[in-house]
Parts: C-alpha cells; structure tokens; sequence
C-alpha cells in the first residue's frame, strides 16, 4: 500500500473513531438521568411565557447541566422565548428571547 492511501485511511479511521466517541452519550441516556419530567418541564418553561405555546422542546446537556430546553412562542410578536429548565431540580436555567 502507498503512503497516502495508508495515511489517508489512518486518517479517516481516526475521525470516524471520534464521532463515535462523541456520541456518547445517546438520548435514552439523558433521559435515564433526568429527574423532571418533560410534561412537568413544559409547564414550568410556560409559565415563564404568558400564552406561549411550546414551538420546540429537547433534553439535553448544556452549560454542565441537563436541561429541558423549550422554544416558546410569544403571542402577538415573532420572539421566541428559550427557556432551559434544569431536569434533576426543575429550575429555571435559563432564559432568553429571541427577536
């Protein structure tokens, strides 16, 4: 085998390697570690948002925590309210809006 064919496939070895690695952690893990529902998360991010309805919502890791994070609609406008809600403690994490 030539060099760069083998440093080529060392190469893509290597990278296919690490999106394995990245991925870690799967949803189903996630959602093993959460200790807040996501339908008791929903309406702690909703009542953040007068008359919002849920656009978007997802478990994931972010800032160091697992949140629920829920993109929020605001009624009469075009924002968007995100709103992380920590998923062991029910906590608000977050909040911003997106214009």
């Amino acid at each position: 085998m030539k060099l760069p064919t083998l440093i080529g496939s060392l190469l893509a070895t290597a990278v296919l390697a690490g999106f394995g690695y990245g991925c870690a952690t799967s949803p189903a893990d996630l959602a093993a570690q959460a200790k807040i529902a996501r339908a008791d998360a929903e309406k702690i991010a909703l009542a953040q948002v007068a008359g919002g309805t849920v656009k978007e919502g997802e478990l994931e890791k972010e800032k160091g925590k697992l949140v629920w994070s829920f993109d929020i609609a605001t009624p009469g406008t075009q924002n968007i309210t995100e709103i992380l809600v920590d998923a062991v403690t029910g906590v608000i994490v977050a909040k911003e809006i997106e214009t």
